[in-house]
């Protein structure tokens, strides 16, 4: 498409279009992870049962352990209260535990077509995108 003869306004609605799709695509694509994750958890499962194993004796041996004495260290002091974690699996960094919305979260949730302001997208956001750390 030949852009140099569109209007400022063809232009925007141009963009508007394509940061629509944009938003569609990501949605799609966090959906169809969402599916995948099932069958490579068939696949897993089905693999150690062929190996002649039961899951119990496997899944130990594949989840990581944590090391004593480390938590205490990384973990603050709290109230009393232990609130669910939200890490961004692409820069674990990021962590939102609650409260007020970090930027990179508000910035995530809308590349990926959610809208912060409502309660509904920012807990499907989590669900969808962001790993859950018990604390």
């Amino acid at each position: 498409m030949e852009y140099a003869n569109l209007s400022v306004d063809e232009i925007q609605q141009q963009l508007e279009t394509i940061e629509q799709n944009k938003a569609e695509l990501q949605r799609a694509l966090v959906t169809r992870r969402q599916e995948a994750k099932h069958g490579v958890v068939a696949q897993v499962r089905e693999l150690i049962t062929q190996n002649g194993y039961e899951l119990d004796e496997i899944l130990p041996l594949i989840t990581a352990r944590r090391r004593r004495g480390t938590a205490a260290a990384v973990r603050p002091a709290t109230s009393g209260r232990d609130y669910t974690r939200y890490v961004d699996p692409e820069n674990p960094a990021n962590v939102y535990v609650r409260g007020v919305l970090p930027g990179w979260m508000k910035q995530k949730m809308q590349e990926q077509g959610y809208d912060s302001s409502v309660k509904a997208d920012r807990e499907a956001f989590k669900a969808n995108y962001l790993q859950a750390v018990e604390a």
